[in-house]
């Protein structure tokens, strides 16, 4: 009996050696899968970064040019869609931009954060709004911790709009966003404007929820009372209420794919829309108002100091209105003293590039009967021999044809005319 219970008491230690010995191993192995799985994912700080040369597509030579080429066509296809007839439009432009400031804008999808990008989109897209609409003006409101946050002023100078969200500490996302909040403290900032100016709201929205105290059904009848154009571009997903939104207030609506997605939605959206069609006068065209500008003088910096109406500071360069001679910091404005628009003359004529837009140039395929050897812009000698393997929209040689005065033009100037310049030299000259 002490010899078969010696017996059953070493095979139970041997039995238990033995599983702490493979569980040790097993561990060890889950250990070892844990850190090639950690060595597989890469550093925290490495998901910061974009690696762009995975996502460079080079052709079979090795060369960026295809790439080049395809992203100039597709531009160049867009405008061909575009509509031939005038529309009408708006110059004078208000737009109020709307960010959600809210704890879903910190999620990673989008590099470095959909908080980070959506900041860098929003000054490009400041930059380049001011640069296409002079007379406009824009304003910033946040949404976080349920409340709309004013966090810039409507005003007509790029500088101000864009001091406003370089300070990124003020802005951290924080708490859920209010939709209805937002909106109410934007058209509260709207109610003054003349009717000869757009109303306009862009928001960028990260979240799938909207933490609203009232009905927002019923803000949304007052956005559509007061003509306003609520356009909204989606970070996470379609929403019903956010689709509405934009339907019923004759805006746009999109979800954003990707980083370079979200840059074209937003992009698309700084030409000024069609006006619409809110009555009818005589012979059923709509009606159109009369309204009253002033160009001021230009004081220069050695003129004597003086307080300024805007911001009740010195100030020695600026203008002056041309009604009751106040002096103003910069233009386009208006006067604080006697309403008057203050515009200066490069303004008012760039602004009309909108609405007599350069007409696509055509794609010329063949060479029969062309007798110009070089580009009528830059005078850049044009090819003679046809590319092989160009995409649809591209011209093999390298020629775009305008349809009023017959010039050729390459295609950098192409891009320029039609994007920058908006008149074509031929046609001016």
């Amino acid at each position: 009996m002490n010899s078969g219970s010696d017996s059953d008491s070493f095979d139970e230690g041997d039995l238990t050696a033995r599983g702490r010995k493979a569980k040790g191993k097993s561990g060890s192995r889950a250990n070892e899968k844990g850190k090639q799985k950690a060595k597989d994912q890469g550093y925290a700080w490495e998901a910061t970064y974009t690696r762009s040369w995975d996502t460079v597509q080079e052709d079979e030579a090795g060369s960026l040019t295809g790439a080049v080429a395809e992203l100039l066509a597709r531009g160049r296809r867009r405008r061909l869609l575009a509509p031939a007839a005038a529309i009408r439009r708006t110059i004078i432009r208000h737009l109020v931009l709307l960010l959600d400031l809210s704890a879903a804008m910190s999620d990673r999808d989008m590099r470095p954060t959909r908080f980070d990008l959506s900041l860098e989109y929003a000054r490009e897209f400041i930059t380049e709004w001011f640069d296409q609409n002079p007379l406009g003006q824009i304003g910033i409101v946040g949404m976080r911790g349920g409340i709309g946050e004013r966090v810039c002023e409507m005003s007509g100078n790029p500088q101000d709009v864009l001091k406003a969200i370089s300070e990124r500490h003020k802005l951290e996302p924080i708490g859920e966003p209010s939709l209805q909040n937002a909106i109410e403290m934007a058209r509260s900032s709207m109610s003054h404007l003349p009717t000869h100016s757009s109303r306009e709201m862009l928001v960028i929205f990260g979240s799938l929820t909207t933490v609203d105290p009232g009905n927002i059904y019923e803000t949304l009848s007052s956005c559509v009372k007061d003509r306003i154009r609520i356009s909204l571009v989606a970070l996470a997903a379609e929403t019903k209420i956010c689709r509405e939104l934009c339907d019923k207030t004759g805006g746009t609506f999109g979800v954003a794919m990707n980083e370079g997605h979200f840059k074209d939605l937003l992009f698309e959206l700084i030409p000024p829309p069609a006006q619409q069609h809110t009555g009818a006068g005589a012979g059923g065209k709509m009606s159109a108002d009369l309204m009253m500008m002033g160009f001021p003088q230009r004081l220069p910096d050695t003129a004597p100091a003086a307080l300024c109406v805007c911001h009740a500071q010195m100030r020695a360069a600026g203008f002056l209105c041309p009604r009751c001679g106040a002096r103003l910091c910069d233009a386009p404005t208006d006067c604080d003293v006697c309403g008057l628009m203050i515009v200066s003359s490069p303004h008012l004529a760039r602004s009309y590039h909108h609405l007599f837009p350069v007409k696509p140039y055509s794609v010329v395929t063949t060479l029969d009967g062309v007798t110009s050897t070089t580009c009528h812009a830059c005078a850049r000698p044009l090819e003679d021999t046809p590319s092989a393997n160009v995409s649809e929209g591209v011209s093999p040689f390298d020629r775009y044809r305008c349809q009023d005065c017959k010039s050729d033009f390459c295609t950098e100037c192409d891009v320029f005319v039609h994007d920058v310049l908006h008149c074509c030299p031929g046609c001016e000259t």
